[in-house]
């Protein structure tokens, strides 16, 4: 069948005169979605599966443009989004058609947002959390005609929880559209594609089109120097790479350099730039080269950087995952990759944005920090070529997100528990939730847990168990809506122009706290001085060739999935068997390693076994015991299993010392192994106590978890999805330090409690999102029945291997200030095992440990007027008071002095000062008294601005919700003009 025939011969002209034909995507894609069956379509980047998913809509729409909202897309990237609005232009101009496209995302202005209200546009193109707001709000009646649903970038979102949540939208939009809405799911090559394509069309049945074909890659791991184990004088590997990747950035015309995280990308970018204009004097000479883009700079920033790099005015972008998604950043030469990509996918992804185009070759190099990461990239590149990507594994009930979407639901609507169930079951990521389950989220969210003790306990919905239906209370919708979305807030300080200029970016709280006004740092490659420092914001000024500090941001970086692991393992056993000469072959012909690299490579595993005996693999374990410099023992356990399955081992042996040996052992872990610092022992534990009994391993796992940095860290995201510590305003920040205190003060009233959902959520988080307990099960199982050797070796200092993990351990789970004091951990955690088990699908648990913490009380001071002058001084600097507000007296003097007026606003009698009457009037349309001088009668500029800022300087934290209701204006109207304010601020 001609995969054009679907289309009407105007729509098929256009094609035919615009592009070769089409490609596999389209020609496998376009009858699919011509059945009107869900469709999956799974395609590298550059393959024009986007243009599949909208040309049939745009061909159907057409002869019926105006007949309201139709074709709805979202995307998780924002920038994604206005990329589909441009490309959407050449189809819509090729078949002259008249079909309205608007774009909605967290940025657009109200004005847009009142005008698509009026006049629905005929596709629309979204973010999740736009749709979510959408459906939590008068928009929702514009969603009521869709048909059509295409979720692009789905292998971005289908394994985390704002998969999740998109997921719970997705089923709330066929609610309102009263009929299943057909949805087009794209995305890259993803494994196993059928988990994927249940994850779009919710367990229903779907047509999956796998147009996979992979790119052709060029890719080559480089090691710029001989001997990695001596790197030169400095004693450090940089030196040699700066100048190497300069190198290559010169000789292409645009290059994106990848990091593993956001500090790095500051200093390369950085490093770049001297380099390139070493030895030259004169300012007017020097050029800028390279700029850094990663998610902790302004959107402003990012695009302003992103179109330098399209324009060809700069080289090269220094970035972090920011870019990974399908932006079209034109044409890119070359990819380079510092350090190993840590996933097959991730470095596809990457490889993947040079030569875009369908059919175009992808160039990338890999530079290595170390020898442990050489042996990784080698590892990835073999996978990559091979398109051995790792499975996507997707969250199962997620709670917390489901009270989120519970509060948005009945909101605005009465629904029957049961039509809930079903509702939320729709979504694949809840499709075997229990009763019991959601009645027990229910629970929480109708008031069950005491409120006096935790005030953000309170109810949020009002459940009539005898009618068996829940609605929301009052605020719920502005609760839903204020506390949006999965990403957790980190407390992040804004950076902004000093005198109400724009914003640049963000920093790690740690960092601000440490830094004082005159110091100057870096972001965006860019040198910025600190002005001042406010109590959500940073101000700066620019300081252009100034030397600054590089900012650190906590708890980054990707952890090693154990597929990869293994297959590293198996490489590693396999090269070490080889004679040289084949093993070198091997590395340059099957890993793409330059010479110097290979040889580095093997240097390191022949180092490694000449100094244990044997080399960690998919079928060896090494123990080494060696004494530091200070004299403490060490002991190094070394797997290559990544550091999901190292992480609860290591905590389990933090317990299973102490208990049996009496020792507070230190640990830390990475992906290449666990790592325990023995700081008060003679001796070290022997290799029974390190290797735990499979079957008690979870038991043990379970029972410390409560205990830890990772659980408090987790429970404080998951208590803020599930609106239980929730912003006050919409964009404000809340400083970590206090989200950490609420937590724990919660933590503090829910651990009375076996099934509160907070806490069995982050146990489920932790135990199978965060660690691999199945994996480590097989591996600990593997060292007992001796299917797995175990070499256990002391040896004079530290092998490569080991002082490998020690260099590499990076904070992944380390979130210290999350750690509860000591003392506390004898206060016994309720825990419901039953429902956690039903959660978890798993054994009995033990009882569990857990921290408690200080509540933390806030309290607010307001003016308080003693006679009418003060009373109307309160009017003038603070704005309208309610009946009940004033004191009645002092008003009626005012009053009968005209000095104030009484002003309807939201269906009641309002006091305000007379002259504030043009003011009210501009802002919220209310009609000022006849008889009034004009002087009060003159046009106000940014009225409603004006009313705002009076009123927030008046109070303390206030949420869009408080100020919407007081000032009689809807929600959306009230954001964009506190958004203004805060950036005037």
């Amino acid at each position: 069948m001609d995969a054009l025939s679907v289309f009407t011969p105007a729509t098929r002209e256009w094609f035919e005169r615009t592009f070769d034909g089409p490609t596999p995507a389209q020609e496998q894609g376009w009858p699919a979605i011509a059945s009107g069956k869900h469709t999956l379509i799974q395609a590298p980047t550059g393959s024009g599966k986007t243009l599949a998913a909208f040309l049939y809509g745009i061909d159907r729409l057409t002869a019926e443009p105006g007949e309201g909202l139709r074709l709805l897309y979202v995307s998780p990237l924002k920038a994604l989004n206005y990329d589909i609005e441009r490309n959407l232009r050449g189809p819509l101009a090729g078949l002259q058609s008249e079909l309205r496209v608007s774009v909605r995302a967290g940025d657009t202005s109200q004005k847009e947002r009142a005008a698509m209200l009026r006049q629905h546009p005929d596709i629309l193109i979204t973010t999740p959390e736009s749709l979510y707001l959408m459906l939590t709000s008068r928009a929702r009646e514009m969603l009521a005609t869709v048909q059509t649903l295409i979720l692009d970038e789905v292998h971005a979102v289908a394994g985390t929880k704002r998969g999740a949540h998109m997921a719970l939208s997705v089923e709330r939009l066929d609610r309102v559209t009263g009929a299943p809405v057909q949805r087009v799911g794209l995305s890259a090559t993803q494994r196993p594609m059928e988990e994927i394509g249940r994850f779009v069309s919710g367990g229903r049945p779907i047509e999956l089109v796998d147009a996979g074909r992979a790119k052709e890659l060029d890719l080559e791991v480089v090691v710029p120097l001989e001997d990695m184990r001596e790197p030169g004088e400095q004693g450090s590997i940089w030196p040699s790479i700066y100048p190497e990747i300069l190198r290559l950035v010169q000789e292409h015309r645009s290059t994106i350099v990848f990091v593993n995280n956001r500090r790095l990308a500051e200093r390369l970018a950085l490093r770049l730039n001297e380099l390139a204009n070493e030895g030259i004097d004169d300012d007017a000479q020097r050029t800028e080269i390279a700029r850094a883009h990663h998610g902790s700079l302004a959107r402003e920033q990012r695009l302003e950087v992103e179109e330098l790099l399209k324009k060809g005015e700069i080289p090269c972008l220094v970035a972090t995952s920011s870019l990974e998604l399908g932006i079209d950043m034109g044409a890119v030469d070359l990819v380079i990759q510092v350090e190993s990509p840590k996933s097959v996918a991730r470095g596809l992804q990457r490889v993947g944005r040079a030569g875009h185009e369908l059919g175009a070759v992808s160039r990338g190099r890999i530079f290595p920090k170390y020898r442990a990461d050489l042996l990784e990239s080698a590892v990835v590149v073999e996978r990559m070529k091979a398109g051995a990507i790792e499975e996507t594994v997707i969250p199962r009930n997620p709670l917390d997100v489901l009270a989120q979407q519970i509060v948005a639901v009945c909101a605005d609507e009465e629904i029957s528990v049961d039509e809930l169930h079903q509702l939320v079951r729709g979504a694949y990521n809840f499709s075997d939730l229990s009763r019991v389950q959601l009645e027990n989220v229910l629970d929480m969210l109708a008031g069950r847990y005491p409120s006096d003790e935790f005030a953000e306990l309170r109810p949020r919905i009002v459940w009539d168990r005898t009618a068996g239906v829940i609605r929301g209370r009052g605020g719920a919708r502005k609760l839903a809506v204020t506390n949006a979305g999965t990403i957790p807030d980190r407390g992040l300080y804004g950076v902004h122009l000093v005198d109400g200029g724009g914003r640049v970016g963000e920093l790690d709280e740690e960092m601000v706290y440490e830094a004082r006004a005159g110091q100057t740092f870096m972001l965006g490659a860019s040198t910025w001085r600190i002005e001042e420092i406010t109590r959500d914001r940073v101000l700066v000024t620019p300081a252009p060739g100034v030397p600054g500090a590089i900012p650190f941001w906590k708890g980054e970086g990707p952890g090693r999935p154990y597929e990869l692991g293994e297959q590293i393992g198996k490489a590693s056993r396999e090269l070490a068997a080889l004679p040289e000469k084949k093993a070198l072959e091997r590395l340059t012909r099957d890993h793409s390693l330059d010479e110097q690299a290979a040889r580095n490579l093997l240097t390191f595993l022949s180092d490694q076994q000449a100094a244990t005996g044997a080399v960690p693999s998919d079928r060896t374990v090494v123990i080494e015991r060696f004494k530091d410099e200070i004299g403490d023992w060490r002991v190094c356990i070394l797997t290559p299993f990544g550091a999901r399955v190292h992480a609860p081992w290591a905590l389990a042996l933090g317990a299973r010392l102490r208990d049996s040996l009496g020792l507070e052992v230190q640990s830390l872990w990475s992906d290449d192994g666990i790592a325990i610092h023995l700081p008060d022992s003679d001796t070290t534990p022997p290799s029974e106590d390190l290797v735990i009994d499979p079957l008690e391993i979870e038991e043990i796992v379970t029972t410390e978890l409560g205990a830890s940095a990772l659980f408090g860290s987790r429970f404080r995201e998951n208590a803020a999805r599930a609106l239980l510590i929730p912003r006050r305003r919409p964009g404000e920040r809340t400083p970590l330090w206090q989200q950490r205190l609420k937590a724990q003060g919660l933590l503090q009233v829910a651990r009375k409690y076996g099934s509160f959902p907070v806490i069995l959520e982050t146990y489920r988080e932790c135990l199978q999102d965060v660690f691999d307990l199945p994996a480590l099960k097989q591996l600990l199982s593997g060292l007992k029945t001796r299917q797995l050797d175990l070499v256990d070796v002391e040896t004079a200092t530290a092998s490569p291997y080991s002082t490998s993990l020690l260099f590499d351990y990076v904070a992944n789970y380390m979130y210290e200030d999350d750690t509860p004091p000591a003392e506390r951990r004898a206060q016994a955690l309720s825990l419901d095992r039953d429902l956690l088990k039903e959660l978890l699908g798993q054994e009995e648990l033990r009882d569990l440990i857990d921290p408690g913490a200080l509540e933390e009380v806030e309290a607010q001071l307001r003016g308080n007027p003693r006679n009418a002058d003060e009373l109307h001084d309160v009017l003038r600097r603070t704005g309208d008071l309610r009946p009940g507000e004033y004191k009645q007296d002092w008003a009626d003097e005012l009053l009968r002095e005209r000095r104030a007026i009484t002003l309807r606003i939201g269906g009641e009698d309002r006091l305000a000062a007379v002259e504030d009457a043009g003011r009210y009037r501009d802002a919220l349309g209310v009609m000022p008294p006849s008889g009034l001088p004009d002087a009060f009668l003159e046009p106000v500029e940014d009225a409603l601005r004006s009313l705002l800022a009076r009123f927030a300087r008046s109070r303390g934290p206030f949420t869009t919700a408080q100020v919407a209701e007081r000032f009689a204006i809807d929600e959306a109207r009230a954001e964009e003009a506190l958004r203004a304010l805060e950036r005037e601020d």
